[in-house]
């Protein structure tokens, strides 16, 4: 580059000049999409429901998904130092009553109750109640 070439890539250019950079095409799209964005409301189309048992193509895409099952036969807290000082032999006290149902739960989420068993020297649950919505919700809050 020559010494009349350099002078004029450092001459400031005059007011109102803009360089290809700058030019205000390129914010254009954008208010327009702004004003087509506000200006139309969105339409749906119609729901339509399914009928009974249309929906079993779809069920069946996962019935063979594993799920972790966990039956809760009570709870309670400690202090760390009763936990420290826990033995083999040593007996916790849970909240619940002997003979009163377990929580069954499915990826820790509540389902049902049932009963403790005993098959072939294992332990089991017997199913005695499948738990609803509400029942659920009302065991998030705590009650």
């Amino acid at each position: 580059m020559g010494e009349e070439e350099k002078k004029d890539a450092e001459e400031p250019k005059a007011e109102g000049a803009e360089t290809p950079a700058e030019t205000p095409a390129e914010e254009a799209p954008a208010e327009e999409v702004t004003e087509s964005a506000v200006g139309q409301p969105v339409k749906f189309a119609p729901l339509q429901g399914e009928e009974m048992g249309e929906g079993k193509e779809n069920l069946d895409l996962i019935l063979d998904v594993s799920t972790k099952i966990t039956v809760e036969l009570g709870r309670t807290k400690m202090l760390i130092k009763d936990v420290l000082n826990l033995n083999i032999g040593s007996v916790i006290e849970i909240n619940k009553l002997a003979g009163e149902p377990v929580d069954v739960m499915v990826n820790n989420k509540l389902v049902a109750k049932g009963e403790v068993v005993v098959i072939n020297e294992n332990f089991g649950v017997r199913i005695t109640e499948i738990v609803g919505a509400e029942q659920r919700i009302r065991k998030l809050g705590g009650e």
